[in-house]
């Protein structure tokens, strides 16, 4: 079966690009019949869906002479793991990026159909089909177990590797599928924009885009939100976002994405925006297979624990030449028809809605450059960008989009009526106001944290009214209050639970009471969860209320210790606890030293260690960092024969302090602590020196479970916001796709 998949997929491309040329040709001659590559594109699509189920089936079977099926499964993942460990290896989820792609095709074939601009969009669309099933085939899933690792047995395996346990979690299920539904849907304005260029139909955008635009940017957006969510609720960051470069290379095109929603709008109402529309299109395309690139080519291998690693000089060159080969043709296209298309008005007022939507536009690009300009610095220094820059930095851009949120709704489209704006805004303002400075005389005194909780009060309090007044009318209007409205309560969610915050860590020693945060805290005792996981019970009790949580601690071999935390939800906060580690009455012993070059092996005792590389990214370290200032950790790979660890043990330093944090290793007994590090300046190796501490008996030391507790001020805003913003993006599509 793994000769057949490959088979298919050399099919799948051949028909795509055949299907491709000939869409073209006939768009190139301005005319002529299209059955040809329309079936040509039916029968690619049925291909890449031959070839997503060849290898599900690979996966149900546990057929371990596939490697990509030994490599990401086994046989104890339930059904629903075993189905999304398709998409969690780079090769499947190139496949899967695929079949997405090749369903909306089918789709924008119809639509464009209708229209008469068939050839020429859907040309440009199958070029971009057959890139993906070109890296397709250059990472292709259907490699047996001995191409993928030459040095395994000739045997096939029993079982396979097995997925990553950060990945056994019913979010896998859902973020990653909306995520590359998201990707593939932005294809769709990159290729009509390019179509249209081509074909010089400048309004194709305006005609045919609005409702492809507003589909791309609310999935791609709600992928984002549920990985923030998967963050927060499950993997123990201790926060939603922290601004890791991965995560910020699908943040971005979304921005683009959105700041052409708002253009858009604009054009369809008063012809304005025409040039910046067009641009605004390629580039988000152009940020998608930018933000691919930074993901997929291991270039980002040593700043993000997200980044797939040694993904092979074949897709590194082949993504980069996709990235140059997009940027070029939409830097040539644009520069060809620049003069062509309807020059941008010059007599355009302050105060219109258009001008409003036009700076609204401008913050978001803004966001989108401070976000691109930190998640792109690693490939060109050894700096990484700290998450205190993207906070200090986007804070006024909030709150200028918030005033134009407001303000947006009411001013008048192409008239500018001061004293009119003044008026409709008078009402939102002083709510804006009072609400402000009861805040202040509650005590709270940060004054950026005030305009900003002021600003989005005052667009919360202008979508609601226009909202009512609307809804006695057309409701079908109601899609973009419901979602400004949703993005001023997520920017009050934020701001409350970002700033407003507290934390600590503590040791609670069993059955031992520890006032924390206002709340008594009591260690109760741990217990089996299933799955090798164990749950360890804290007794909450204060201000009235009493509650248990159960955050959860397992060794996940070559991964190390995962920490999940639990969560109460109340209305107006949550109290988060995240597990931290265990100690079992014991105390370490420092013991032998050892240094380690970058990519050498040396043997402590029995058990082999390799200094993989240095690894600064914030989400895996936040548990560990206590006091704040910059964590700096050393990956090191463990093995002792088959048995594989991963330990990552940790220098904060900060304020004049260095404190090191050990990281425990099951295969040695013992914890690891990085007692020095040498970066190369090109001279020598970077290196580590690490120090073996092994557990010594403390007898009368109870057992001891070390948390962090927090508190997290209206952090439900930030998931309300958010539904309710998606909400608003259902009816707007709902609405548009009618009107197109």
């Amino acid at each position: 079966m793994t000769v057949l998949g490959n088979i298919v997929l050399m099919a799948a491309l051949i028909a795509s690009a055949a299907s491709g040329a000939l869409y073209i040709r006939q768009a190139s001659a301005g005319g002529g019949p299209l059955i040809r590559p329309r079936q040509l594109l039916g029968a690619g699509t049925l291909l890449v869906g031959l070839a997503s189920l060849l290898l599900l089936i690979l996966l149900l079977r546990h057929d371990y002479s596939n490697g990509y099926v030994y490599s990401y499964s086994d046989r104890s993942l339930p059904l629903h793991f075993l189905i999304s460990s398709f998409y969690a290896g780079q090769e499947g989820s190139f496949l899967f990026w695929a079949l997405c792609s090749a369903l909306i095709a089918l789709a924008l074939r119809g639509s464009t159909r209708k229209r008469g601009d068939e050839a020429a969009v859907m040309g440009v669309y199958m070029v971009v089909q057959t890139s993906l099933l070109i890296l397709v085939a250059a990472k292709s899933p259907f490699r047996t177990v001995w191409e993928m690792f030459p040095q395994a047995p000739a045997t096939v395996p029993a079982d396979g590797h097995g997925l990553n346990p950060l990945l056994q979690n019913f979010w896998m299920v859902i973020h990653p599928p909306v995520l590359f539904l998201g990707f593939a849907a932005m294809a769709v304005p990159f290729s009509l924009a390019a179509a249209g260029l081509w074909r010089r139909n400048y309004a194709i955008l305006t005609a045919q885009g609005f409702p492809w635009v507003l589909f791309a940017t609310s999935v791609l957006g709600l992928g984002i939100m549920l990985g923030a969510y998967w963050a927060y609720g499950v993997l123990g960051w201790g926060g939603y976002w922290g601004w890791d470069p991965v995560e910020n290379s699908s943040l971005v095109p979304w921005l683009t994405a959105l700041g052409l929603l708002h253009t858009m709008l604009a054009q369809r109402r008063t012809n304005k925006y025409t040039k910046t529309n067009f641009a605004l299109a390629l580039v988000s395309f152009l940020l998608v297979i930018y933000s691919t690139f930074l993901t997929r080519s291991g270039i980002l291998g040593d700043a993000s624990v997200h980044a797939f690693t040694d993904p092979g000089a074949a897709i590194f060159w082949l993504l980069l030449c996709l990235l140059a080969l997009i940027a070029l043709a939409g830097i040539a296209l644009l520069a060809v028809r620049w003069k062509e298309m309807r020059p941008e008005s010059g007599d355009t007022q302050l105060l219109t809605r258009e001008s409003s939507l036009g700076a609204g536009t401008i913050m978001l690009l803004l966001s989108a450059a401070v976000v691109l300009f930190g998640t792109s610095l690693p490939i060109f220094s050894t700096t990484r960008v700290e998450p205190s820059f993207y906070d200090t930095t986007h804070l006024p851009i909030g709150i200028l989009m918030a005033l134009l949120i407001g303000f947006s709704l009411t001013m008048q489209w192409e008239t500018q009526d001061a004293l009119a704006t003044l008026r409709r805004s008078l009402m939102a303002m002083g709510a804006s106001v009072i609400s402000c400075a009861v805040l202040f005389l509650l005590g709270v005194r940060d004054g950026m944290a005030l305009v900003l909780i002021g600003t989005s009060l005052f667009a919360l309090v202008v979508n609601v009214d226009v909202g009512v007044r609307i809804a006695r009318g057309d409701p079908r209007f109601l899609g973009g209050k419901f979602a400004h409205a949703g993005i001023a309560l997520f920017f009050i969610g934020v701001i409350a639970s970002g700033r407003f915050a507290t934390k600590e860590h503590v040791a609670l020693p069993l059955h031992s009471p520890r006032e924390v945060l206002g709340h008594t805290l009591t260690y109760t005792g741990y217990a089996p969860a299933g799955d090798g996981k164990f749950a360890f019970s804290v007794k909450v009790e204060g201000k009235g209320e009493s509650f248990t949580l159960a955050p959860v601690m397992f060794n996940a071999g070559e991964q190390g210790t995962m920490r999940n935390p639990d969560i109460a939800s109340f209305v107006t906060r949550d109290y988060y606890v995240s597990p931290i580690s265990l100690e079992e009455g014991e105390v370490a012993s420092a013991g032998e030293t050892y240094t380690i070059e970058k990519g050498a092996t040396v043997l402590m005792g029995n058990v082999k260690a390799r200094f993989v590389k240095f690894d600064m990214d914030g989400h895996a370290l936040q548990g560990m960092n206590a006091g704040g200032g910059m964590a700096i950790g050393s990956v090191l790979e463990l093995s002792e024969g088959a048995r594989k660890e991963t330990v990552v043990p940790v220098v904060v330093n900060g304020d004049g302090r260095r404190e090191a944090k050990a990281s425990p290793s099951r295969l040695m007994n013992a914890s690891l602590m990085l007692v020095g590090m040498h970066v190369s300046t090109g001279e020598s190796p970077s290196s580590v020196t690490v120090q073996v501490q092994r557990p010594e008996a403390a007898p009368g030391r109870p057992e001891t479970l070390v948390i962090e507790a927090s508190i997290k001020p209206f952090i439900s805003l930030v998931w309300g916001g958010t539904l309710l913003m998606m909400g608003g993006f259902v009816l707007a599509i709902l609405k548009r796709s009618k009107e197109s």
